[in-house]
């Protein structure tokens, strides 16, 4: 998909679409309560309904495997924290290198598209790894796959990205070149609302 055709699609729910996500929103907060101790669905639910824009963000992490859910919420600015939740990176975001500079600098075997780029065309953010980290407290995260995380520009500027995963009841960091990309390799998102 180019950038000009990425920039123009419809950011706008039906109101069954609309439904559709709060209930399955609802349902996954339910179930998980121990990600958002303290925190009441109403609150959040009449936050969704007046931010069209973030229920679409919402609903592309959804459409790409995410399993989004609230973790947290920053009382400074009266937001609800959305983080990816599935077991393993989601899977409509797989086989993605880095960043748009990576992406362009393959010559050959260019993956679809990149996680900062993906990232930007939904609406979120790629998690850090101080919110990766938070994240693995919830629960055991990525125990088969990896998910790029927000990289420091020194790193970057010399040609690397990082990523994370859990092994051995270990959250581990690691590098890579950002040109590179692997069918178990995703990422993760964040989303205020």
């Amino acid at each position: 998909m180019n950038q000009t055709s990425r920039k123009n699609h419809n950011k706008e729910l039906s109101p069954e679409q609309r439904e559709q996500l709060i209930t399955i929103l609802k349902s996954r907060f339910e179930k998980n309560l121990n990600r958002h101790e303290g925190m009441a669905w109403a609150e959040v639910q009449s936050k969704l309904e007046a931010n069209a824009d973030k229920l679409w963000s919402l609903s592309e992490m959804e459409r790409t495997g995410g399993e989004p859910d609230v973790v947290g919420y920053d009382s400074q600015t009266d937001e609800y924290i959305f983080f990816d939740c599935s077991a393993e990176s989601p899977k409509g975001r797989r086989s993605v290198c880095f960043d748009h500079e990576a992406l362009e600098s393959r010559k050959q075997h260019k993956p679809g598209d990149s996680a900062v780029n993906m990232a930007a065309d939904m609406g979120i953010e790629l998690l850090t790894e101080a919110q990766y980290r938070e994240l693995q407290k919830l629960g055991s995260f990525d125990l088969k796959t990896s998910s790029w995380v927000q990289t420091p520009a020194n790193i970057r500027k010399l040609g690397g990205a990082l990523f994370c995963d859990r092994r051995y009841d270990t959250v581990f960091v690691y590098h890579n070149g950002a040109e590179s990309y692997y069918a178990a390799r995703g990422f993760r998102g964040s989303l205020r609302v």
